[in-house]
């Protein structure tokens, strides 16, 4: 592995981020890094040819995609290292019938996907993105579109109208507040469909607004990506979580020079942040499916392959931690406070919201010494809730070996969330030791 540039790595990222407004995008994304560098895109309704040494990656309804570098080993002898993250984030999307005109506006009705912080999308310069199913050729078509352009915006209520606002709190209700604004009724017609129709024209896509048989869109801020702080050292974001799991994971991978011993690989879930159950999550069946399939390619072709090859693996379940709030340090664990900027977070939770045990928390823990990097521990409240990952559900679907782990950082769940730049280094150093 060669030596990892700490600021242009962190300017990478936000690059990463940019190009990946929706889970469709990011996935495009990281396919076409992935091809960049040699790997062969699988496809999971066509036979499988495989050999040590392979790179390869196969998608999954275009929001999830895993990548493998085969080993030098048979699976079943050697196994896998894998790490697991997720491509959603939390957002508003559009409901299918979304035109809503009232009180002379033109308006979009919008379902909450995950645990949005909403009063953060209030008053932001906020874009369309997503896919839209073409009926073209006598079959559905997928394409992606991103208007890249601010075109909608929930405005606030005015404190005049609202006095108690900074005293009470602002109180949203989803339903009503949160539908945002595309246009004036006396300016005429705002039809989606021909906005996604001129917008499919400009990526010399032609379509009538009548072809279009569906949509699967999600809003964004379309404020770039930026450094901050006096010496360039925060990150301000969309979607750092997760996206800057997906990038560490992704660029650990391609860090590997050479096939290691073991099958090395990435997984990058969609519907993570809305409890995974779905075709391409975690709670799904897409990561076993792609084992199951390298291993018939990649064994002795026993039938207790697969089995052998699940217990000499380990999988890093790569998701964002909270770093010590300074204006709310008490809603922290006195004794474990994580800082933005100190390394690697080791997540723990005796519930299971959380998949470390000892065993898994030392094997991180050498991994970070091994790389000469700092490893932190995240432990919540005993009397607070505890959110959870992909890496209990995977532990639980395949039986891998997990430890949840994440890079520090504050405002998670808002449209704009903030991380320091030299965390993302000490990540990819960990996982790139990991892989070799």
């Amino acid at each position: 592995m060669s030596s990892i540039d700490s600021d242009a790595t962190a300017q990478d990222l936000l690059s990463y981020i940019d190009a990946s407004p929706t889970p469709y995008h990011a996935v495009r994304e990281t396919a076409r890094r992935l091809s960049q560098q040699g790997y062969r895109a699988l496809d999971e309704r066509e036979p499988w040819t495989l050999q040590a040494g392979d790179r390869v990656f196969v998608t999954r309804g275009d929001t999830s995609i895993a990548a493998f570098h085969l080993g030098t080993t048979p699976v079943d002898r050697a196994g896998f290292r894998l790490v697991g993250s997720h491509t959603d984030s939390p957002n508003l999307r559009l409901k299918p019938n979304a035109a809503v005109a009232r009180n002379g506006y033109h308006q979009l009705g919008v379902e909450v996907y995950g645990g949005v912080l909403l009063s953060t999308w209030m008053d932001r310069d906020l874009s369309l993105a997503g896919r839209v199913i073409l009926h073209s050729g006598g079959r559905p078509q997928p394409h992606l579109v991103d208007f890249r352009r601010p075109l909608l915006r929930v405005p606030n209520l005015a404190i005049h109208l609202n006095r108690t606002v900074n005293s009470e709190g602002l109180k949203l209700n989803a339903q009503d507040h949160m539908v945002p604004v595309l246009g004036l009724e006396r300016q005429g017609p705002a039809e989606l469909r021909a906005l996604l129709v001129a917008e499919l024209a400009r990526a010399d896509v032609r379509a009538e607004a009548g072809d279009i048989l569906g949509y699967d869109l999600c809003l964004y801020d379309t404020q770039p990506s930026a450094r901050s702080g006096v010496n360039g050292e925060f990150l301000h974001a969309p979607r750092l979580d997760n996206l800057a799991s997906c990038y560490s994971g992704l660029s650990g991978l391609l860090s590997m020079d050479k096939p290691a011993e073991a099958t090395c690989g990435i997984v990058l879930y969609d519907h993570e942040e809305v409890g995974s159950r779905s075709a391409q999550g975690a709670d799904g069946s897409f990561l076993r499916d792609c084992l199951e399939r390298l291993v018939l390619g990649h064994s002795d072709g026993r039938a207790d392959a697969i089995h052998r090859a699940i217990r000499h693996s380990y999988l890093v379940s790569a998701d964002m931690a909270h770093a010590v709030h300074p204006n709310y340090a008490s809603v922290h664990e006195p004794k474990h406070q994580p800082l933005m900027g100190g390394g690697p977070v080791i997540k723990s939770n005796v519930n299971q919201s959380y998949a470390t045990d000892g065993e898994s928390w030392a094997y991180f823990a050498a991994l970070c010494r091994d790389a000469g990097v700092n490893a932190q521990h995240f432990v919540t409240r005993t009397d607070l809730g505890c959110g959870s990952t992909i890496g209990p559900i995977t532990a639980s679907v395949l039986g891998i070996r997990t430890v949840d782990v994440g890079s520090p950082m504050l405002s998670m769940h808002s449209i704009r969330e903030m991380a320091a730049a030299s965390d993302v280094a000490e990540m990819i150093r960990v996982l790139a030791r990991f892989f070799s």
